[in-house]
């Protein structure tokens, strides 16, 4: 039987499904090979010679597909369509090929299908080709350029900036742009204007909004009424004539549906739509391609099969009818201007199924793939038609003039299936108006007159509008608002962000997001990216010292050259050797450097930002604190911080966004012995302290936000009676003292009985119970837990949610535990990832997280009884050739994505 490989045992299952018992499927868990994570794994001085090595957890895996060979000389590599596909076959080829698995005989075909159907894998299997040599090479050069960019660039980053972690080719670039956008809040200054708008209602009783558009006979720009006082004698123009309706103009207008999804596009909507992160949609739009159901999730490319868009066309008419469908098919072309890495647009394999009739018991992938099905029917649907109406309202003197407009859906057309979501809210003009007629009365809604007033309001501190009544006179108002600085990037907005620029690549995009996020250069609050202080330092260093390789014009020109590679229209080596010979030479420059100079160029570039002009007009480099030292950039390993010249005489720190700055470190007053109340940031997250730290108070009292408070909500009053902990409850009926206190694993209590050796600590599942528990629960805590030392006897812990049963039996659950959730499985607890909550988690996650676990423990268990099984070795021997004779790829958990 010819052996097919695939990366995943799902997709190996499904594939298996298709060719039935005459091949034996097997499943390579991604790549095979890798290299070392050590110097000299990419050889510069020997035309880039790259040493590769089979990772442990992969030898297993090779081991079994060079066994299967064993029996049948025929390998058929079945790996994704794109460059990483192309190289995880290559990969294979060569390891067993290096094994002597593959021989000189060995058939060795590689076929690809950009779905797993069963239509799709027959035609694959009848048209093998050989592996795709450019394309294996535009992922060596990729590859190599990683490795050189990383493991050159990194190591100055951790002699020069400590703290950081590290630098990539394409990491480097997406972290400035997060960087570079936070600045542009930060020097963004707010702009006052003011809008009027007019309730007015028709003869027959309907009522509609008007907007000031002409004002002492001239248009008015958005910016013309500046003030409190222009708005009020605004509103008093319009309050103070007669109108009536000058003009009614209807236009007809149509909207066209959008192309349907590739990588980016995907990701964008479905954050946007359910705030799913670029992983987390590429995880479940994984699963969703493994089981058959959608087609490659990998690709730049919009276009789509024509049997795919007679599907369309066939399941529209059936639903909807065919008024839904225009009269030929939507023709979609790339965007991308190098789009290969897998043609097609990712689509539903079979149109008419929607994710009701697929049954999936996942909530990720039921509303991927619905979000999916839904795009795809809309991008062959008809045009939607719609009437857009405007109104023009004056006064008879033509001293004034108001504007009302909205729309009429005539034919829904795609809209009666989906619409695209926004990044950002834009003003609404999609509202209906009532019948207007030309020439008839524009009267003020009825309602007596209020007094006239306006107010005028500051902007908040970050510069977003706060929007309020400034001016209102009855049916007249005016309002004040202010311009809004460019929002911070979401997961979505940034993939978008690096495709316009032509950074990445659709199987890269998800990988860049995460790792500078792992990497703490930056933090996602509310679904939005915020540089922390670390990543603005590493990028300012980076645009100081290695400029050209944050070019964002480079990283795409870089980026081109490799789809040249991949067309074969290029040399890799003579690609690495350009890049190769101008980044040694700075690095070998930068390396020269020393810490004091790297600081002092990053503290010029950063002046603005660190020290904005203070109110009393002193010099805002002068210390605070003692008046007397220069403020200075320091680093540390938790990121840069300003510091005084004078340490350790004066020990004055501040971050260096600012004091107060977001979540930041700040003074929040002092306490009744005139000693200051600060707020800080330290490794461990915020904390409030007592004074300052001196030679004669090396150890100020400290106290730790506990969880669920938030550092820019923290007032004097709330850090006093942190300080103040522990609190006594009162005195113990059998004797001692009960106190309540925050500890390393939560809220707690305390309490020691006159006979007892040591204290008895009970947990408190609310923070708030530490200042407001009485006497008679804190007893009967402590009383539970003498009952029960150690945990002994309690009853089991309730799960946070029941995921269903494991594969091999038993229910799979998630757990609150004391280090976090955790998904639990018999005797196998695993940990969940930062990035996953648990209501996000799904089956197949949790899945991948117990076998990764249980793995690592069964490594540690099998090792022990090697001894006592060599006085068998007839037996031993026919235990370790029964796992290989099995295609055991199917029954396990999906592994994660390479």
């Amino acid at each position: 039987m010819p052996v097919v490989v695939v990366e995943s045992p799902a997709k190996a299952k499904t594939i298996n499904k298709y060719l039935g018992s005459d091949y034996t499927v097997l499943a390579s868990y991604g790549h095979v090979r890798d290299l070392p994570p050590k110097d000299g794994s990419v050889d510069p001085e020997a035309d880039f010679d790259m040493k590769w090595e089979i990772a442990n957890d992969s030898r297993k895996h090779v081991s079994a597909i060079a066994e299967a060979l064993k029996t049948d000389n025929s390998l058929i590599l079945a790996t994704d369509p794109d460059r990483e596909g192309e190289a995880i076959s290559w990969h294979l080829k060569e390891a067993l090929t290096k094994r002597r698995s593959i021989k000189k005989d060995t058939d060795v075909r590689r076929v690809t299908f950009n779905a797993i159907t069963k239509a799709a894998v027959t035609e694959a299997m009848q048209n093998p080709r050989d592996i795709d040599a450019p394309l294996v090479e535009a992922y060596l050069a990729r590859r190599a350029l990683d490795y050189l960019v990383g493991f050159n660039l990194s190591p100055v980053l951790w002699r020069k900036l400590p703290g950081a972690r590290s630098a990539g080719r394409v990491q480097s670039v997406c972290l400035r742009l997060v960087v570079e956008r936070e600045m542009e809040i930060e020097a963004f200054k707010p702009r006052e204007y003011w809008q009027v708008r007019a309730q007015f209602t028709t003869p027959r009783g309907q009522s509609y909004e008007a907007r000031l558009t002409t004002l002492a006979g001239r248009k008015l720009d958005r910016y013309d009424l500046e003030n409190a006082t222009q708005a009020e004698l605004a509103v008093q123009a319009v309050s103070s004539r007669t109108l009536k309706v000058a003009s009614v103009e209807a236009k007809p207008a149509s909207r066209n549906p959008s192309a349907p999804f590739m990588t980016s596009t995907l990701q964008q909507e479905a954050s946007r739509k359910f705030g799913m992160g670029a992983r987390q949609t590429m995880n479940a739009a994984q699963r969703l391609y493994e089981a058959g159901h959608i087609t490659y999730m990998r690709t730049d490319g919009i276009d789509m099969a024509p049997e795919a868009v007679h599907q369309a066309r066939d399941a529209i008419a059936a639903r909807y009818g065919k008024d839904y469908i225009p009269d030929s098919p939507r023709m979609y072309k790339n965007k991308a201007k190098n789009a290969q890495e897998a043609h097609e647009c990712i689509r539903p394999t079979e149109m008419e199924k929607d994710a009701a009739a697929l049954k999936l018991t996942d909530a990720d992938q039921r509303k991927l793939y619905d979000l999916i099905w839904k795009r795809t029917l809309a991008c062959q649907m008809s045009a939607a038609r719609l009437e857009r109406t405007t109104v023009e309202i004056a006064s008879e003197d033509g001293q004034v003039g108001l504007r009302a407009t909205g729309q009429v859906v005539l034919f829904d057309g795609f809209l009666k299936v989906y619409e695209e979501g926004r990044d950002e809210p834009v003003e609404d003009d999609d509202k209906r108006l009532p019948q207007i007629s030309q020439g008839e009365p524009a009267k003020f809604d009825e309602g007596a007159l209020k007094p006239l007033h306006a107010k005028a309001i500051e902007p908040n501190a970050d510069g977003s509008a706060k929007d309020a009544k400034l001016a209102e006179n009855g049916a007249v108002l005016g309002t004040q608002s202010f311009t809004q600085p460019p929002p911070r990037y979401t997961e979505a907005t940034l993939v978008k962000r690096m495709e316009e620029l032509g950074i990445g690549r659709p199987s890269t995009y998800a990988s860049i997001v995460s790792t500078i996020q792992e990497r703490e250069y930056v933090r996602k609050d509310k679904n939005r990216l915020i540089p922390e202080d670390k990543g603005r330092i590493v990028t300012i260093f980076l645009l100081n010292f290695f400029k050209r390789y944050v070019e964002y014009d480079f990283t795409a020109a870089l980026e081109d050259q490799l789809d040249h590679v991949s067309a074969g229209e290029s040399d890799y080596k003579e690609l690495l050797s350009r890049f190769w010979r101008d980044f040694s030479a700075a690095i070998a420059e930068t390396s020269e450097l020393r810490i004091a100079e790297v600081l002092d160029v990053l503290d010029d570039a950063l002046a603005p930002q660190l020290y904005p002009p203070r109110e009393d007009g002193t010099d805002p480099r002068t210390c605070p604190l003692c008046g007397e030292g220069q403020l200075h950039l320091k680093t540390s390993r938790s990121g840069g911080f300003v510091g005084c010249g004078r340490y350790p005489e004066c020990r004055y720190t501040r971050p260096i966004g600012g004091e107060g700055a977001e979540g930041q470190d700040k003074i929040l007053g002092e306490d009744e012995n005139g000693n200051e109340i600060s707020l800080l940031s330290g490794r461990f997250g915020p904390y409030v302290q007592r004074g300052q730290k001196t030679e004669d108070n090396p150890k100020p009292d400290r106290a730790s936000l506990p969880k669920g408070w938030q550092a820019d909500e923290m007032t004097l009053e709330k850090a006093l009676t942190l300080l103040s902990l522990p609190r006594s409850i009162g005195m113990h009926p059998e004797g001692g003292e009960i106190k309540s206190n925050f500890g390393r694993y939560g809220p707690y209590l305390m309490h020691q009985l006159p006979d007892e050796a040591k204290p008895v600590y009970a947990n408190l599942k609310d923070p708030t119970d530490v200042f407001e528990i009485g006497m008679n629960r804190a007893v009967e805590l402590l009383a539970e837990k003498r009952a029960n030392p150690g945990g002994r006897g309690r009853t089991a812990a309730k799960p946070l949610r029941e995921l269903g049963d494991h594969p091999d039996g038993g229910p799979v659950s998630v757990m609150e535990g004391r280090y976090g959730p955790y998904v639990k499985w018999e005797k196998v607890n695993a940990t969940l990832p930062k990035d996953v909550t648990p209501e996000d988690v799904t089956m197949d996650q949790a899945l991948a997280l117990i076998a990764e676990k249980a793995s690592k423990k069964g490594t540690r268990k099998k090792a022990a009884p090697k001894k006592a099984a060599a006085k068998k070795p007839a037996a031993k021997k026919a235990a370790a050739k029964k796992p290989a004779a099995k295609n055991s790829a199917a029954r396990k958990a999906p592994a994660k994505d390479s």
